[in-house]
């Protein structure tokens, strides 16, 4: 994950997601893998550890999308052992992506119990690397698929596992590592089902501009997300106050969607739709996942113009919750220098929320038009809803709100050990 500056000086980062195809025997893809990259020329993962992973399941269905990255394709996503015994979370569906399991997975009891209610719960897991006469021949019952590598394995040793594998006829083989026209061929007589390697088609990297997450509220996001009984009001508000995770936690919304007549106009709806034990998992997996922040100034203008855009909306009778939402979807596009219709085509808006950000029209498009205006000095523009005075009291009280909401959130400490202190 690299950083840039926007036209207008604030920084940016882009997120990077390496995909490669995975071949049947008639040649056609049929699934992607999703890897780590660091950066957009990065020939190979520079980690494969639970952050790496949290990076690439963020990414894949909350910057890009899935459709994006692989259509009607299957996904297969790479998971560490933090995944698998449930100490970091697994937040899509079961049948949204193929699960990974890595080769540094170290196979015990309570792994084996983890894939096992991953099985359970419908999902669907790979084992990666496998080697016979290892700790992970206790997963061959439960995967569905197993990949075998053909590179680095003598072929005695190749053909040797394929036929340990036909010992569990549920079982699906990929050749991975084919490097060689010959390494290919000796995959086709194996009568692996199916096939990855540079013979075939090396990883391409995709990158994408994102906002970078503030650390905005952080502590007092994870501990409202953690109360024995969470307070949606509280949360909300938490995650109003951060831009990126608002944007992020609406492309999870999305994903969560697909299919549905489902819109939201804000981040309660979202919270609602999602269900909270969904919202902790993708928050919590968003947080984990962040390398890089931008810095609380850079959000400011932002949150002023939501807020902003929420007291009018107020003021005048229309709903508030939408008009914070399309503020500060149009300052994140701004942040970007990104089209606002690209920025909010793969979210699960309203149409009143959509057509204010894209065509500046109904009654949140014209509050937008007031805020955008006042913002460029034209004060006039705020006549057309409130008196002048009105406006300049207004937007004195969400400047002050948005300083006490950076404020604030700095207040929050941690100890050397880590533990919040209030």
């Amino acid at each position: 994950m690299t950083s840039a500056a926007t036209a207008n000086g604030d920084e940016i980062r882009f997120v990077h997601v390496g995909r490669q195809p995975i071949y049947d025997r008639s040649g056609d893809v049929i699934a992607y893998e999703l890897l780590f990259r660091d950066t957009s020329d990065a020939a190979h993962a520079s980690q494969r550890s639970a952050q790496a992973t949290s990076r690439v399941i963020v990414a894949a269905f909350t910057e890009f999308g899935l459709a994006e990255l692989a259509g009607s394709k299957a996904c297969f996503v790479n998971v560490t052992r933090e995944f698998l015994v449930g100490d970091l979370p697994v937040p899509f569906d079961a049948n949204q992506a193929v699960l990974e399991i890595i080769e540094t997975v170290s196979v015990d009891d309570t792994v084996v119990a983890g894939v096992r209610s991953l099985v359970d719960k419908g999902f669907t897991l790979a084992l990666d690397d496998f080697v016979r006469g290892t700790d992970s021949e206790q997963l061959l019952d439960l995967v569905t698929y197993v990949k075998i590598d053909m590179l680095h394995a003598e072929a005695d040793e190749i053909a040797e596992t394929v036929q340990h594998c036909r010992k569990f006829p549920h079982l699906q083989l990929i050749a991975e590592r084919l490097e060689t026209e010959d390494q290919l061929q000796r995959a086709m007589q194996l009568g692996f089902e199916f096939f990855q390697g540079h013979v075939l088609g090396r990883p391409h990297i995709l990158s994408k501009a994102s906002l970078s997450p503030s650390r905005l509220g952080r502590l007092q996001l994870i501990a409202a997300l953690s109360a024995t009984e969470p307070d949606i009001d509280e949360i909300v508000n938490l995650i109003s106050r951060d831009p990126a995770i608002t944007y992020r936690l609406l492309q999870a919304t999305n994903a969560a969607a697909s299919g549905l007549s489902a819109r939201v106009s804000s981040v309660r709806d979202a919270a609602v739709l999602l269900g909270m034990a969904t919202v902790r998992q993708w928050v919590t997996l968003m947080l984990f996942s962040d390398l890089t922040e931008a810095t609380e100034e850079q959000l400011m203008d932002t949150l002023i113009r939501a807020r902003l855009c929420q007291l009018l909306a107020d003021d005048v009778g229309i709903d508030a919750g939408a008009a914070f939402t399309v503020g500060l979807l149009s300052g994140i596009a701004d942040l970007l220098a990104e089209p606002t219709h690209d920025l909010i085509s793969q979210l699960p808006l309203s149409g009143a929320v959509a057509e204010a950000l894209t065509d500046g029209i109904g009654d949140l498009g014209q509050v937008l038009s007031v805020v955008r205006a006042y913002e460029q000095g034209e004060p006039t523009a705020a006549l057309k809803m409130v008196g002048i005075d009105t406006m300049v009291g207004t937007y004195l009280s969400a400047v002050g709100w948005s300083r006490r909401t950076l404020d604030g959130a700095l207040s929050t400490a941690t100890t050397p050990d880590g533990a919040a202190t209030p």
